[in-house]
């Protein structure tokens, strides 16, 4: 048993607005043996304006992996794991339970206190003390869902994470960042012309997109901690589709300068252009590979829409996709193990996944226009965007296609949904 203390970064206080969610969202499936867990209402919560319990409790259920057990109806509420008894929350069939304490601490802030317990085993798995400000309780409480999904699983949570979406409302373009269950949105840009293409740094400080309010497409990479941006790319011709290297000091990004559409690099603070793809087709869409070794594409230079991989130096590129006559829109997992897409299945633009050590492929949506597929930063699951109706919104499924999760916006357009990295 150990105790990680934590105190959240400013970081957050920037996208701390009123804990409401843009984003609606509704969840089917779930794996076939899902965990039994209580999650009991922590005490002293009343001071917060939600009960970390819930958020948790919500999280945990988002997953698909957890199977929340109504605590209500149990005599004891437990706030330590000393609390505890072994033998009721057994017979609820509870695996874990999850109890925790909010105090007050000097400074204004707070102390949240959880434990993790192993009810078969009678023994407590995590033991963790988060030191933060009121207004990051929300953020505190994924912290919290993120160690018990980890302990749990064997696997890191990404509750503690955030996704980008571009909406259209009306005449207006808006490109939002929110926490991963779509609670606390901010407008990062608010503009009558377009905005396409958001993609997160790796430290997730930065957000580069392409913004079309100088009447032609331009890369500008904005940073959040600050609120300034910067153009990096507005070159002759189209400026469009930049993706962070893993280290961040490089973008590659998609030019129509001097030809048709052809991938470069360019320094993240702009200059240092470099042009890596050379062909009579159009080349699109350039992600890297998690390694940082090569750039993966999109690109009709063999006659039908294929993805391709070339190296970060350039020169000739070898093609990735065979089974079918359309994979667009190439996005990897953070290990670098899986490659997600889009391929036309019979009419139908689907997301379809790659295992990169056994090339075996799975589709896994089940929409007619789903499009810009970004895997959570734990690989868990795919946010993509969809068609419901005439309206766009957002939609997830995990790797396995065993969960799904529709993101409905009440107004709006919602496309080219981007997942970031983990917050620090």
């Amino acid at each position: 048993m150990h105790t990680i203390r934590l105190v959240v970064l400013t970081f957050f206080s920037l996208f701390t607005f009123t804990s409401h969610a843009a984003l609606d969202i509704e969840i089917t499936g779930g794996s076939a043996q899902q965990i039994p867990i209580a999650v009991v209402p922590f005490g002293n919560s009343t001071s917060l304006k939600q009960d970390m319990a819930d958020i948790i409790n919500a999280d945990l259920r988002r997953s698909g992996l957890f199977r929340l057990l109504d605590t209500r109806g149990m005599p004891n509420k437990p706030t330590n794991a000393t609390q505890v008894r072994h033998a009721e929350w057994a017979a609820l069939q509870a695996q874990a339970v999850v109890v925790g304490n909010v105090t007050s601490i000097a400074g204004g802030k707070l102390k949240a206190s959880f434990q993790l317990v192993d009810v078969l085993k009678q023994r407590t798995l995590a033991d963790v003390d988060f030191q933060l400000k009121p207004k990051h309780a929300r953020m505190t409480a994924h912290r919290i869902a993120d160690v018990i999904y980890e302990k749990l699983t064997g696997k890191p949570g990404a509750f503690a994470s955030r996704i980008a979406y571009v909406t259209k409302k009306g005449s207006r373009h808006y490109l939002y960042v929110a926490d991963a269950d779509g609670y606390n949105p901010q407008a990062l840009v608010n503009s009558i012309e377009p905005v396409i293409s958001p993609s997160w740094s790796p430290d997730g400080t930065k957000m580069a997109y392409v913004s079309f309010e100088k009447k032609k497409p331009i890369v500008f990479v904005h940073t959040l901690t600050t609120g300034k941006r910067k153009i990096v790319a507005n070159y002759k011709g189209n400026n469009s589709a930049p993706s962070w290297s893993p280290d961040g000091r490089k973008l590659a990004i998609v030019l129509t300068y001097g030809a048709n559409s052809q991938i470069y690099t360019i320094n993240a603070n702009g200059g240092g252009l470099k042009r890596i793809t050379k062909s009579r087709g159009i080349d699109t869409e350039p992600v890297f590979s998690p390694d940082g070794k090569w750039i993966y594409f999109s690109s009709d230079r063999g006659g039908s829409p294929q993805i391709y991989k070339t190296s970060v130096n350039g020169g000739g590129a070898s093609r990735v996709t065979f089974q079918g006559n359309y994979n667009v829109s190439p996005h990897f997992s953070k290990d670098g193990k899986l490659l997600s897409y889009i391929r036309n299945d019979g009419g139908s633009f689907k997301v379809a996944v790659k295992d990169m050590t056994t090339g075996q492929v799975q589709l896994l949506s089940q929409g007619r226009q789903d499009e810009s597929p970004s895997f959570a930063p734990n690989g868990s699951m795919i946010l993509y965007a969809t068609k419901k109706g005439a309206r766009g919104s957002l939609a997830a499924v995990s790797f396995d296609g065993k969960v799904r999760q529709s993101l409905k916006e009440a107004r709006g357009d919602v496309r080219e949904p981007a997942w970031g990295p983990m917050l620090k």
